[in-house]
């Protein structure tokens, strides 16, 4: 399969980044969801807050060939994984606050209810949370009583009100998934490290 085009500006800024970063322990792939999220943020911390789990890598690489969905947790994420996704696999993409019923629980957000709608709709999807906290703790509890199986979790959603405590929640789960630890994360990290793992996961096919 054909390398995928990056525009040279995109290539020089990685050379910088690797030239920064130096040496390190990410295997190829980890790395290159490292560099592309360093890229998009300028922000070199994020080689120590990111983390894969139980071989997260694999699971992209499979349910993208499978064709799964894509769900995202806000349409901003859905945004940034559109060009890529028309030129690698053409994964369809559903955003979870559009899926939201139009009454809403009290104590409950539109993405935590549209992800909740997104999971019974899209079994077996690769999920991105890059913005809502609640979304993610949604999904969670699904995972936990068995009513989600998510090919691969992306948790990154940024703030202070049940951002960290959402992450330890899917750290500790066996699903593979990928986390930003902390505070920080945000809708174009998420995108950032689904355009990786496309990317990736393209290049990788025979």
């Amino acid at each position: 399969m054909p390398a995928y085009q990056e525009h040279e500006i995109t290539l020089a800024s990685f050379a910088q980044i690797d030239a920064e970063i130096g040496e390190h322990s990410f295997t190829p792939a980890e790395y290159s969801v490292v560099r592309r999220v360093v890229h998009t943020t300028a922000d070199f911390e994020f080689t120590q807050l990111l983390r894969f789990c139980h071989q997260p890598i694999s699971a992209a690489i499979r349910a993208l060939q499978q064709g799964v969905p894509i769900v995202t947790d806000v349409s901003m994420v859905a945004a940034g994984i559109s060009t890529v996704v028309k030129r690698t696999w053409q994964s369809p993409i559903v955003a979870a606050v559009q899926q939201a019923p139009e009454q809403i629980l009290p104590g409950q957000t539109r993405s935590a209810e549209g992800m909740r709608a997104c999971i019974k709709a899209n079994s077996g999807a690769v999920i991105a949370v890059g913005n809502a906290p609640t979304a993610l703790l949604s999904l969670c509890e699904d995972i936990v009583s068995g009513q989600a199986q998510p090919a691969l979790v992306i948790g990154a959603p940024v703030g202070f009100i049940n951002v960290v405590e959402s992450k330890q929640v899917l750290s500790a789960l066996a699903v593979p998934h990928i986390l930003v630890n902390g505070r920080k994360g945000g809708s174009a990290v998420a995108a950032a490290i689904l355009n990786a793992l496309m990317i990736w996961a393209w290049e990788q096919q025979p």
